[in-house]
């Protein structure tokens, strides 16, 4: 089973990774497979520049590929959490394989500005304007190829709004988890 992750950024899809990852999944980020292409390409690895090469790859390989890419480096029978998927098409890629579910992550705002500055990386912006122009950019490029996270979320089959605390959260996602589980064992029958 694959189950794919699209969202807002610090909305929780991190939070979910763990939690799948708890349940014997094995993790993946699209975003690992776009920092190692940087580094082969030797381009310094920050947000936007993970970004433009995110398009670059998309317009020289087509819209779907960061999937196809992932999809050739995980054994498509064990169970994966595929976070960070951020163009339809690479929901259609991994829509090809036949026990993929997608859920999709938000939170309001406010909130997620608030993890952000919690969580500290050095590549998240530290004043909510900064944080507004990531998050719109992420959201929806004007660019056809590039990132369409808004996109995403309108076709996934699961949804979670992150907007109160953990506990609830987890009681969202553990809800999620058993009925993809359910569904899964229909299809195997």
């Amino acid at each position: 089973m694959i189950i794919g992750l699209t969202g807002r950024i610090a909305s929780g899809k991190g939070v979910v990774s763990e939690y799948l990852q708890g349940k014997g999944f094995d993790y993946f980020t699209i975003s690992t497979a776009v920092r190692e292409e940087a580094k082969k390409r030797g381009i310094e690895i920050t947000r936007k520049n993970l970004q433009d090469l995110g398009n670059l790859v998309r317009k020289e390989e087509g819209a779907g590929a960061w999937a196809k890419r992932v999809i050739k480096l995980i054994d498509i029978n064990r169970n994966y959490v595929i976070d960070g998927i951020r163009h339809p098409a690479e929901v259609e890629e991994f829509r090809k394989i036949k026990d993929f579910y997608l859920i999709s992550i938000d939170a309001p705002q406010e909130t997620r500005y608030k993890r952000l500055l919690a969580r500290g990386r050095p590549s998240d912006p530290k004043t909510f304007e900064g944080f507004l122009k990531i998050d719109e950019r992420d959201f929806c490029e004007e660019d056809p190829l590039g990132q369409h996270v808004g996109k995403c979320m309108e076709l996934a089959d699961f949804k979670i709004m992150n907007d109160s605390d953990l506990e609830s959260f987890y009681r969202k996602v553990d809800e999620i988890y058993r009925e993809i589980v359910k569904i899964s064992e229909k299809k195997a029958c």
